[in-house]
């Protein structure tokens, strides 16, 4: 039996690695998906082999996670429960992607991950892994409780204690991480009680606001589009560039949020991330929209974002709905080119000026100096027609006192 796991070389999967040998027999094909996590992954193949993996895969995919999934989501403003830039979320299907990918090219017939049964990714992942490859079998240790009965850390290393198997294990953290190169997030341990400030030394993608630059930036983001091409005049690659705002916005405390929010298993979840080139990327792409995006278009697809945010957290990336929605995001998207201009100060990004040569916006017209070939007693029959029904109303009201 041909195994792919999705394998980072810490304690979790150098346990599985060896669970799986021993378990089922299993050939096993470790997979690594650099997304932006800026781990250590030097030396993380020879590791795997080491541990008895047949072949381990480390994959550069950071230009096509922010080209093919991250900017298409931010092109459709997408905000899970008003505050999630849905960092997380949209790593998952690219990385299950990637997996069965290799399960086909080896022969593979399944695909191992180190989900936990309470969470979100693992109906990512396997959503993902079902939609692309129907066949495929999946193995979910932490939902398989007797053939995999560890109930914790010592537990584990324990288990490779005795095996003689090395495993580096870092200081204990009291909470979780998870990073790439749109944000990372921390949960689990002391951030469980949503009473509990996050401690100060946790963040690592933004500066704290004590240590913000004291003086303002401002930056220029251009689109065509809908997606960002150029910072300050400097085209760059989709990766470079969300790293370029990744470090404008560390330096000025831009995107921490710390919410609860509601997992697709049922429960609420306390996350707090860090998100600074997204949140600067959103407010710029959406001060675009202002003037490019026709007032029924936006009020269309800002009524589907909500569907769609939704569709991502819960890992339906490959699902026909999401494919629909996302045709017509693209379709709104084809007059969102232009350059927004904005000022970064102390945690705050500030919208300071947007220019398009597709821009609806019209002085004259808007101007309270000049008529701009606008009649105003023209607003006389609109607001009779728009009163009607609610003269109407009042009416029926007054004739039932």
């Amino acid at each position: 039996m041909k195994v792919v796991l999705a394998y980072s070389g810490g304690l979790d999967t150098t346990v599985l690695l060896t669970w799986l040998q021993e378990q089922y027999d299993a050939e096993v094909i470790c997979y690594c998906s650099n997304v932006g996590q800026e781990d250590e992954l030097e030396g993380l193949e020879a590791r795997a082999l080491e541990h008895g993996a047949v072949k381990c895969y480390v994959d550069d995919v950071q230009e096509e996670f922010t080209r093919d999934y991250i900017f298409p989501m931010m092109q459709a403003n997408a905000i899970y429960e008003g505050t999630y830039l849905l960092g997380t979320s949209i790593a998952r299907p690219l990385i299950a992607k990637r997996m069965v990918d290799i399960a086909v090219a080896e022969g593979a017939e399944a695909i191992c991950h180190g989900a936990t049964g309470k969470g979100n990714d693992q109906v990512r992942f396997e959503l993902t892994a079902y939609a692309l490859k129907p066949d495929i079998k999946v193995i979910a240790p932490w939902r398989m409780p007797e053939e995999f009965s560890f109930e914790g850390r010592m537990d584990m290393i324990k288990y490779l204690e005795e095996r003689g198997i090395p495993c580096s294990v870092s200081a204990s953290k009291p909470y979780s991480t998870d990073r790439n190169l749109l944000h990372i997030s921390f949960e689990g341990g002391v951030l469980e009680d949503p009473w509990n400030e996050p401690d100060e030394a946790m963040w690592c993608m933004t500066k704290p606001l004590s240590e913000a630059a004291d003086e303002p930036e401002t930056i220029e983001i251009r689109f065509e589009a809908g997606i960002p091409v150029a910072v300050n005049g400097e085209t760059l690659s989709p990766a470079a560039l969300l790293k370029r705002l990744n470090a404008l916005g560390c330096e000025h405390a831009v995107g921490r949020i710390d919410i609860v929010e509601n997992r697709y298993t049922g429960m609420k979840d306390r996350g707090v991330y860090e998100t600074p080139g997204g949140t600067i990327l959103h407010h710029a792409h959406r001060a675009l929209e202002s003037i490019t995006m026709d007032r029924e278009v936006m009020h269309l697809r800002d009524s589907l974002m909500p569907k769609y945010a939704e569709l991502v957290y819960n890992g339906y990336w490959f699902a026909p709905e999401r494919e629909m929605l996302q045709a017509a995001i693209a379709q709104s998207q084809q007059t969102a080119t232009g350059e927004v201009r904005l000022k970064l100060f102390k945690g705050g990004v500030h919208v300071c000026g947007r220019r398009s040569p597709f821009s609806l916006y019209s002085p004259e017209m808007v101007s309270f100096d000049e008529a701009g070939g606008y009649d105003q007693s023209d607003a006389t029959g609109f607001i009779k027609l728009n009163a009607l029904r609610l003269r109407v109303l009042a009416s029926m009201r007054a004739a039932q006192l």
